[in-house]
């Protein structure tokens, strides 16, 4: 990788994200848990959800990850209260299509990943950047099932 390519990569909108995600931490009396990871590079993030009716009520998330990573929880974690798990599920489909097959960026309300189209070309920060929408799918998933 080039260092104009890490320029383009690691753009300030990128690293203003990464610096300010919402709902960092841990909730008291999460109603579903979920912690995913990624093999290749090795980030995690872990979310804890409340919901109701079948939508987020209150979030949160540690988030251990590259800037990448950290600037997709913050897209999501901006995004994120009264969502559905079916429109979670839209946005991690649309976002791994953006990604993987040039697709076009997610809709309302996760149109802010458009900030990561640059990521297109390194296959190998795409897991990172899917980790906090299949954590909290999976969060929601334990949710419901309780």
């Amino acid at each position: 990788m080039s260092d104009t390519d890490l320029v383009s990569l690691y753009s300030g909108r990128i690293l203003a994200l990464a610096a300010d995600i919402p709902h960092l931490g841990k909730l008291a009396a999460p109603q579903g848990s979920a912690k995913k990871r990624s093999p290749l590079c090795g980030s995690t993030v872990s979310v804890d959800v409340q919901t109701q009716d079948g939508k987020i009520t209150d979030f949160a998330q540690d988030v251990r990850a590259c800037a990448l990573g950290q600037a997709s929880a913050a897209i999501l974690g901006a995004a994120i209260i009264g969502r559905t798990r079916a429109e979670l599920e839209t946005a991690r489909d649309q976002l791994a299509a953006m990604l993987k097959t040039a697709g076009p960026i997610p809709e309302a309300p996760f149109q802010g990943y458009e900030v990561l189209l640059p990521a297109r070309d390194y296959r190998n920060r795409h897991a990172s950047i899917l980790l906090a929408l299949e954590a909290t799918i999976a969060a929601m998933n334990t949710a419901t099932a309780a």
